[in-house]
């Protein structure tokens, strides 16, 4: 397995794992999707414009993860990280994301912000095992138009629609 930047000549091949990424944030929210390789493309082609850093985990020529980052320098975000599910829980996930810690300390910092929806469970746990137990932030929105929100959730002594 080798990590190394993912480039613009690696979008064809990266385009289904972004695809599969979205697919599972929406099932997070109980929306069911289908892969959309097309959007996959323009989503990572969106991010090296803006020269977000981004990283390939490759197994032989086959890319079986990646992650990309957001640099608010001196801040440096996940901004996702997948790797395909017959890869998982061998260490590819924990070396692409050493690049985005090895990232953060070229900047001097020495902690990677993340968003992770509250029902990810495998990341949630992944990143407590690399020592991330700091509940930062919380995003806080009103329901869009015909949401239909089911869940309660609570953040110290508040509740909110989930």
């Amino acid at each position: 397995m080798k990590i190394e930047p993912l480039t613009k000549a690696d979008v064809r091949s990266a385009a289904p794992l972004t695809a599969d990424f979205r697919v599972q944030l929406n099932s997070f929210k109980g929306v069911v999707s289908e892969p959309d390789r097309a959007a996959g493309e323009e989503e990572l082609l969106y991010y090296l414009e803006r020269d977000f850093p981004m990283y390939a985990a490759k197994d032989g020529d086959r890319i079986v993860g990646y992650i990309v980052c957001r640099v608010d320098e001196p801040c440096v975000w996940a901004e996702s990280l997948y790797v395909m599910p017959e890869y998982r829980r061998q260490g590819v996930a924990s070396a692409l994301f050493e690049k985005a810690e090895q990232l953060a300390a070229s900047f001097g910092e020495d902690t990677v912000y993340n968003y992770i929806h509250p029902n990810n469970a495998a990341v949630i746990a992944f990143l407590k095992s690399r020592g991330y137990t700091v509940l930062n932030l919380v995003e806080v929105r009103k329901p869009y138009a015909g949401e239909e929100l089911s869940k309660k959730i609570r953040v110290a002594d508040a509740e909110f629609d989930y």
